[in-house]
């Protein structure tokens, strides 16, 4: 089968794209944590509407309101990174004065069926 972009395939065929989950852990200075929270919606808000975006979620830990996490599902790594230009690069600075520890985050594959 050909796929040619921007037309869906027809008849029994179906595409199906794999998604990449990317998961981020921040945690704030224990008097920032409100600040961070805040921070973290409005970088939500700026790339849910980015290309290659299928869901967005910030969580915050139950037992530790200064560790959040944001789960992010995308189309491809590339469409993920691209996202980030989204943030402008003052605001990105600003939010280092919130984290009590750098922030991490990692690109996560869904385990196949047979796999599980």
């Amino acid at each position: 089968m050909i796929l040619t972009p921007g037309v869906r395939p027809t008849s029994s065929y179906r595409c199906v794209l794999m998604a990449i989950t990317r998961i981020n852990e921040f945690q704030a200075k224990p008097d920032r944590a409100a600040a961070l929270c805040d921070f973290l919606r409005s970088v939500i808000a700026r790339i849910m509407d980015a290309p290659g975006c299928r869901s967005c979620e910030l969580l915050i830990q139950r037992d530790d309101p200064t560790r959040l996490a944001i789960i992010e599902v995308w189309d491809s790594v590339e469409a993920h990174q691209a996202s980030v230009s989204r943030i402008p690069p003052g605001l990105l600075q600003q939010a280092q004065t919130l984290f009590a520890v750098p922030a991490r985050g990692a690109y996560y594959d869904p385990v196949p069926e047979s796999d599980r």
